[in-house]
């Protein structure tokens, strides 16, 4: 199981957040490695926007958070193994709402995988982590 926080509150509590309108947004794992299996994801959003969790995995000499953007200010999802954006519930859907829930189970081999908020501007503003997957 890991637990993920998003927020999108105008305080820091840690990480590398970025500034967005309303305030500081960050997604925070933990814990930030697990072993390869079956990986829960649970997602509870403490903000005040909508949001989401997607799972891509992160290249070689890539840091979480240098994936390009496109002109809607989002990175491509293509390579996604899958994400929590369903409120109280699993997998796919329109956002996790503000108090909400989501989760989603995803089996993992090792590796770098990036945990990241896909709304326009979120992932910019600093919202993604990374999750280390080990044997």
């Amino acid at each position: 199981m890991v637990d993920v926080t998003v927020d999108d509150m105008g305080h820091m509590r840690g990480g590398r957040p970025g500034w967005h309108g309303m305030g500081m947004m960050r997604l925070v794992s933990h814990p930030a490695t697990v072993p390869a299996g079956k990986v829960t994801l649970r997602v509870v959003n403490a903000g005040t926007l909508p949001h989401e969790v997607v799972v891509l995995p992160l290249p070689a000499g890539q840091a979480a958070g240098e994936r390009a953007l496109d002109a809607g200010g989002r990175v491509s999802e293509a390579g996604s193994l899958g994400e929590a954006s369903r409120s109280c519930g699993a997998g796919a859907g329109h956002g996790i709402t503000p108090g909400a829930a989501g989760w989603t189970t995803l089996t993992l081999r090792p590796g770098r995988y990036e945990l990241l908020c896909n709304f326009p501007g979120h992932y910019t503003s600093g919202m993604y982590s990374e999750l280390d997957v080990t044997r």
